[in-house]
């Protein structure tokens, strides 16, 4: 089940995972460390804009070690693409 438009505009809304969500995109595959440090806010507030993101369906993560890689999921966006097409008409 995809997300509702409304839940993607909120997780999005906050510049801070946006940024996140656009290194993830651009970057490709990184760490919570990797993240952090380019991300001008402590590892704790990068960790609870991740578990935003990934909680509609924005990001990926799987577990190497001790360490969480995040991925992107633009494909995620779809129903904002729909959106966003239905009030262009």
């Amino acid at each position: 089940m995809s997300p509702a438009p409304d839940d993607l505009f909120r997780a999005l809304a906050d510049p801070t995972r946006r940024a996140l969500f656009e290194r993830l995109r651009q970057d490709g595959e990184q760490t919570v460390g990797a993240l952090t440090a380019r991300a001008g806010v402590s590892q704790p507030a990068v960790s609870k804009h991740l578990a935003a993101l990934k909680a509609v369906g924005l990001v990926d993560d799987r577990r190497e070690g001790r360490e969480t890689h995040y991925s992107a999921r633009p494909r995620a966006l779809a129903p904002l693409v729909d959106w966003t097409g239905r009030m262009g008409d």
